[in-house]
């Protein structure tokens, strides 16, 4: 895609929504990583859902390695995979008590060490958390790259690599969360809502379908 087409995509995605946030509830660093976590294969809203009732009883590593994995089934159950996600936090847990003060750590490598975490979730937290330039490629963000055609590949970390390079750094920051709502609301998977998408310009999508 040509450059400037990409600068007039990101700001006219910052022009919509200059502050654009995760739509997962969180009041810490240790909450995010524990909501990002759960919401592996399923959707924020149903996360939320079983945050708001695990939080108030549970938010920090030692409250929630003190329910065991039986005690925080309890609460994650609604959730997709909710019983290796439960095994994987309680590791989690002992790991952050033990090897970080509890404390949440900043860096790509210690992030990935921690059980349920993959490259996506440590680039969420990294970028959320602690404002680094991380792009986490979910599905939303693979499909609406692919489509239109903002970058060309057929892996997640492809996708994630190029648009590092392409993306002008005053919009980097923010990227991946305009890019996610943006496939969340409007390039929808089934019917992409082009008559309501406000890049739809600048978009290379063939098939484009107007509403």
């Amino acid at each position: 895609m040509n450059p400037n087409n990409i600068k007039k995509i990101f700001a006219t995605l910052e022009a919509h929504n200059p502050e654009p946030q995760t739509e997962l509830h969180y009041k810490n660093n240790f909450e995010l990583l524990i909501s990002v976590i759960l919401s592996a294969q399923a959707t924020d809203v149903s996360v939320n859902k079983a945050t708001k009732l695990l939080y108030p009883v549970a938010n920090t590593p030692k409250k929630i390695f003190a329910l065991g994995e039986e005690g925080l089934t309890y609460y994650i159950k609604t959730i997709g995979l909710y019983r290796a996600k439960a095994k994987n936090i309680i590791k989690t847990c002992d790991i952050l008590i033990h090897e970080h003060n509890s404390q949440v750590p900043d860096t790509r490598e210690a992030l990935e060490a921690l059980p349920g975490v993959g490259r996506k979730t440590a680039n969420v937290v990294l970028n959320t958390a602690f404002g680094q330039h991380t792009i986490a490629v979910d599905t939303h963000i693979f499909r609406v790259s692919n489509r239109i055609g903002l970058a060309n590949g057929k892996t997640p970390l492809a996708i994630e690599l190029q648009l590092e390079k392409i993306i002008p750094k005053k919009y980097i920051k923010n990227a991946h969360h305009w890019l996610i709502l943006h496939g969340r609301y409007v390039c929808k998977a089934r019917k992409p809502e082009c008559g309501q998408c406000v890049i739809e310009k600048w978009c290379e999508f063939e098939d484009k379908q107007i509403d």
